[in-house]
């Protein structure tokens, strides 16, 4: 498993965007970029730029993913009937990881992360500690036995900063079902996601 090394929240002061909304996100108090060149004047950002920000803001989403797995993800996407953008989207969603996120079992998605790890998830009954196992439909996630009494799940469970999403269907409070892959004006980002400029990235 690989996993972010450096700040997490050091991505939404460089995007300048509170990429998961959540409440203690450093870029609420500070707007502008990390570092001692933070505070500089910007200038004009290249096509390049503005592709290369977009990719790096959805690969951060989604737990920043490492770039040799992102392009395999978007490699899968451009095999699949229709658009690019939307199948990258839907693939990204069908990760465990995700899931658990999307299911409030965990408070980030760096913890959904850790808790698939530490093999506290089960995928059709089956204990699954491989975070980017990709679910299919009908897939029932549930929480292990000791997961169930963990704060940080309780702690998940009680969030107000964000909802579970329809294509995820709760069944109890520790069991959800994947019922379908959404498209990207279904999935409850909190900030403004651009697909298509990371296909125009990869298309280069």
């Amino acid at each position: 498993m690989s996993k972010r090394k450096s700040a997490k929240y050091k991505l939404d002061r460089r995007m300048g965007e509170n990429i998961w909304g959540r409440p203690n996100s450093p870029v609420n108090k500070r707007s502008y970029g990390p570092g001692q060149h933070g505070q500089r004047r910007k200038s004009k950002m290249s096509d390049f730029g503005l592709q290369l920000r977009a990719k790096q803001k959805l690969k951060g989403y989604y737990g920043d993913v490492t770039e040799k797995q992102f392009r395999s993800t978007y490699k899968d996407a451009t095999r699949l009937k229709g658009d690019t953008g939307q199948n990258l989207i839907g693939l990204l969603e069908r990760r465990l990881d995700m899931i658990v996120y999307r299911a409030k079992f965990a408070p980030t998605i760096f913890a959904a992360r850790q808790i698939v790890n530490h093999g506290h998830i089960y995928v059709n009954g089956v204990k699954c500690n491989i975070p980017s196992r990709r679910c299919d439909l009908g897939d029932v996630i549930s929480l292990g036995s000791k997961a169930k009494e963990m704060a940080l799940v309780i702690e998940a469970q009680s969030l107000p900063e964000r909802e579970i999403p329809d294509y995820v269907v709760p069944e109890g409070n520790d069991k959800v079902a994947f019922t379908r892959i959404p498209k990207l004006d279904e999935v409850p980002y909190p900030v403004t996601m651009e697909p298509n400029l990371v296909v125009e990235f990869y298309s280069r």
